[in-house]
């Protein structure tokens, strides 16, 4: 975990992010840092699986039904939230401009990129009552909460139009503009095709959990 973890705060240490993304370029750094962080995201969950067993509660059928439930929209904000009109998020645009006229899927979340990661590892941690996967989720479920403060802070404390429009007019999650009709022409094409993708990835992930992952994942 502190593997995981320092991956993505040392790269901010004396603009070591800035610098590599100069050298490297911005595609050629980030497909790099993608592929370092799939790589220690699996150690650290085989970490957890092979760790000795310590129970903290029991597991019940229905928490996985809640876990089956939730992923579905896990999956969903993630292949929407991909390039959200955000500069101040994980994945969003760092050139993008905020239109609260347009303002897309960060609508129902400035930050549905940490938004997913939050709901799975909570959702994660129930469904998993032993000490090794309380830590391994525990930590992923307080990464993203401070994640999102930390970025809203940055946001507010440049304090543009742009930016206070931004923490005014989104939320971290909301699902009002979801009933809006106006929302769903100005998002349906573009939506469209990223709800069809993560739909997708959702049954594939599912199917695939036993045999990567090495746990049933249905009751």
């Amino acid at each position: 975990m502190g593997a995981f973890l320092g991956s993505h705060f040392l790269p901010r240490i004396g603009g070591i992010r800035e610098k590599l993304i100069v050298r490297l370029g911005r595609r050629i750094y980030f497909a790099g840092y993608g592929i370092l962080s799939l790589v220690l995201l699996a150690w650290v969950i085989h970490a957890a699986g092979q760790a000795p067993y310590v129970k903290l509660w029991p597991q019940e059928s229905w928490m996985r039904w809640l876990v089956n439930l939730a992923m579905p929209f896990v999956f969903l904000l993630t292949t929407c939230g991909i390039g959200v009109k955000n500069p101040h998020t994980l994945g969003g645009k760092s050139t993008a401009e905020f239109d609260p006229k347009h303002p897309g899927i960060a609508a129902v979340s400035r930050h549905p990129l940490l938004l997913a990661l939050l709901i799975w590892a909570l959702v994660h941690l129930l469904a998993n009552g032993d000490l090794a996967h309380a830590l391994l989720f525990g930590s992923f479920a307080a990464f993203p909460m401070l994640a999102m403060w930390g970025f809203d802070l940055k946001a507010k404390r440049l304090s543009e139009t742009q930016e206070n429009e931004l923490l005014t007019k989104t939320s971290w999650f909301s699902l009002a503009p979801v009933f809006q009709k106006v929302w769903w022409k100005q998002n349906f094409r573009t939506l469209s095709l990223r709800v069809a993708l993560g739909l997708f990835f959702w049954v594939g992930a599912l199917h695939l959990h036993a045999t990567i992952i090495g746990a049933w994942p249905f009751p």
